[in-house]
């Protein structure tokens, strides 16, 4: 991939350690980058050219076809409705509802959704990708397009969704490397220095579809993932400062709000307990966070029992 003229710094990864009583019992290897606007290389830690499936971390990016077809405001869809459209949710009652009030509002059933049913789950409406799902439902309306194909990659609700962030990128729809996500659309291998890149034009606040994605983000955390999930606990504590959404197999992204600056990590064996523990590593080093949020988080995601707690060695490097 080639997508875009940039540096392409090249420096040491980091490591996560897991201690048992101080002593290493397993280890990771991770990436991270930090990019501007523009999509230039702040700061490494690793390959900014590593490419990986972004996964859920895509899910804001999908959602501005929502914004830029009038859907939101045919169906007068709320902050909290485009919130739950950007999720990997838990798939409680509360969030399943919400899913359910965009389908209502476009007049769709549930049984319209194409994701599975979680495992001990009674309904599509409880997977964690449903929002997504939804929101795309809202757009096929919106449009008349076909509902019964919307997860087809040439449906055109998914070459919408493509042209924006291929637009976002500055590359040719064509130059983009797909696969069937989980839940079954499109997602796309993208360098993690391009990620880096999508949240900081998501975080900017000088585009008003992306803008409203992320308002939307940190005015209503518990949408985007749940009580107790990284993603929403982080963006409570950081007030407003901070949009943040996980993608499976070690991907986590974020953006500063209002500063144009996206940080993306990647864990190379896919560890969700290792992109947590190196996300607050970072976020400190950076100062995005202060030293007590850090230590809140760390309580929750880096203690991982009496006995034992991860320690990330290494820290980002200027290009």
């Amino acid at each position: 991939m080639n997508p875009t003229k940039r540096t392409r710094p090249n420096t040491q990864s980091l490591t996560v350690q897991l201690l048992r009583e101080g002593i290493v019992e397993s280890v990771h290897c991770a990436q991270a980058v930090v990019a501007d606007t523009k999509g230039r290389i702040l700061s490494v830690a690793g390959d900014a050219q590593t490419a990986t499936f972004a996964r859920s971390a895509l899910k804001p990016f999908q959602a501005i076809a929502v914004s830029v077809t009038g859907a939101q405001e045919r169906f007068n869809l709320s902050d909290v409705d485009l919130a739950i459209i950007c999720s990997s949710h838990q798939g409680t009652i509360q969030h399943a509802r919400q899913v359910f009030n965009i389908l209502w509002r476009c007049d769709v059933e549930p049984s319209a959704l194409q994701c599975p049913i979680p495992p001990n789950g009674k309904s599509a409406l409880q997977y964690n990708c449903s929002g997504k799902h939804a929101g795309a439902i809202a757009v096929c309306v919106q449009q008349g397009w076909e509902i019964s194909t919307y997860m087809n990659r040439h449906h055109p609700v998914q070459q919408l969704i493509l042209e924006k962030i291929a637009e976002l990128l500055q590359m040719p729809p064509a130059e983009f490397i797909h696969a069937h996500d989980d839940c079954g659309v499109p997602t796309y291998l993208l360098e993690i220095g391009q990620m880096a890149h999508l949240y900081a034009q998501l975080s900017a606040h000088n585009q008003l579809h992306l803008e409203r994605i992320a308002r939307a983000m940190i005015r209503h955390p518990e949408m985007v993932a749940g009580d107790g999930e990284f993603d929403t606990e982080l963006m409570r504590l950081s007030q407003g400062e901070l949009v943040s959404k996980s993608g499976a197999e070690g991907v986590q992204c974020i953006g500063r709000i209002g500063e144009g600056m996206g940080l993306t990590i990647k864990v190379m064996d896919g560890a969700k307990r290792a992109k947590h523990a190196v996300a607050i590593h970072l976020l400190r080093q950076l100062g995005w966070i202060s030293p007590a949020i850090a230590e809140s988080l760390a309580e929750s995601f880096t203690v991982l029992g009496q006995y034992n707690r991860l320690e990330v060695l290494g820290e980002l490097s200027i290009p």
